[in-house]
């Protein structure tokens, strides 16, 4: 188990159905082990009480909505995501060369995803003959514009685990600067909008609030963002994908400032409407999809989809406030800890968090952040994406065998 899951990195890019697979496999024998052991103590703390509340609120939710089985396609195992962070946690207790296994191989993936990337950015086609989706899309091995999610969502853990693992060499140091300098260009490069700003969050966070690599990130992102502004100037395709529609999805110039886009403002729109019909429980996870359809929600020229694109609006439409204000409590607990640390760091007493807590809140942030579009709060390779760096920061706050930087 302990070397299977540490190719999780790996095993994401062949799509949600064997990572959620041996994930639910692993749950189910971690579950196991626990009660045979009685080690229920990685269940007694407050992330889990608190994410399992969340669990029944969406249950309930589900058992309320108008069709119940459609529901609980999404709520009824959800539980599964909060165990696989337990899970990892207690791999990082008992293995010791479970962060570095997991590290060579998230390493190994980005090195990979990024020679392919370019690859396929400078000729049209990556090295398995997959061409660009829409004209502009780099999307490597993915069949849909994921690269730049993946990318940007797991960098934070990567530099999380270069900093815990103490990578010193100087010729890996090296490798370092120019591996960060190559994610940002190629996360622009994806035409992911979204990715990319996440991506310059996390890092604006990240520079912000730690002490070593401060500089070194600073200086690489900087160098980013140069060579961006270069291809922008000189690729009149990348200029008109990041830039132009933009702007014109925006509405600026124009007489009506949208949400993110018009389609997206249509679905959001939609959304809020069904969240004021029931505010308090919501219509049930996965229930946008058939609601969104009624002429008392729909809103704007493409109400409907398979969710609004926002976690905080999907959750206000299907969960209500109820299932909204755990999202936004994590959201808040984010800000607080970066209020901590940047108070001790202006005290010059000792930092609240470690360099590599700070690198995994950074990774927790872009998730719980509310002001962008993104996928479905309920898709379940999302959820693994973001239940890893949650896996880590709970072994580095609770657990006394937590071996951090």
């Amino acid at each position: 188990m302990n070397f299977i899951l540490s190719l999780f990195p790996a095993l994401l890019l062949t799509g949600p159905f064997i990572p959620d697979l041996l994930l639910s496999l692993g749950v189910l024998v971690f579950l196991y082990i626990c009660f045979r052991d009685n080690r229920i103590d990685y269940f007694e703390n407050k992330f889990f009480k608190v994410f399992l509340t969340f669990c029944l609120v969406c249950f309930f939710s589900s058992v309320l909505s108008e069709d119940i089985m459609l529901s609980f396609e999404s709520s009824l195992f959800y539980f599964r995501f909060g165990v696989f962070a337990c899970l990892v946690w207690y791999l990082i207790d008992y293995n010791k060369l479970f962060l570095k296994y997991f590290f060579y191989c998230l390493c190994g993936v980005f090195c990979f995803l990024i020679l392919d990337g370019y690859f396929q950015f400078l000729l049209g086609f990556n090295v398995f003959g997959q061409e660009l989706i829409g004209g502009f899309h780099v999307t490597s091995v993915f069949d849909r514009p994921k690269l730049g999610s993946y990318l940007s969502r797991l960098f934070p853990l990567l530099l999380a685990l270069m900093i815990v693992l103490k990578v010193r060499d100087k010729y890996l140091a090296i490798f370092g600067v120019l591996l960060f300098i190559l994610i940002d260009v190629l996360v622009y490069l994806t035409g992911e909008r979204t990715s990319f700003m996440y991506m310059m969050l996390s890092s604006l966070f990240i520079v912000l609030l730690i002490d070593r690599l401060k500089y070194i990130r600073l200086i690489t992102l900087l160098l980013s963002l140069t060579l961006i502004v270069g291809i922008t100037t000189v690729s009149p395709t990348v200029k008109k994908r990041m830039i132009d529609t933009t702007l014109e999805q925006v509405g600026v110039g124009g007489d009506k400032v949208v949400i993110f886009s018009p389609n997206h403002d249509s679905h959001i729109r939609t959304a809020f409407n069904m969240f004021l019909d029931k505010p308090i429980l919501g219509h049930g996870p996965k229930m946008f999809r058939i609601k969104c359809s009624d002429p008392k929600y729909a809103e704007g020229i493409n109400p409907c989809s398979t969710h609004p694109h926002n976690f905080y609006v999907q959750l206000l439409a299907e969960t209500g406030l109820i299932g909204f204000s755990f999202l936004f409590s994590a959201f808040c607990y984010v800000l607080y800890c970066a209020y901590r640390q940047l108070k001790s760091i202006v005290l010059k007493k000792k930092r609240y968090l470690t360099d590599y807590q700070v690198c995994l809140l950074a990774g927790i942030l872009i998730t719980v952040w509310p002001f962008s579009p993104n996928g479905n709060f309920f898709n379940n390779w999302l959820a693994i994406v973001y239940s890893l760096p949650i896996g880590f920061y709970l072994q580095s706050i609770y657990s006394k065998k937590a071996r951090i930087a």
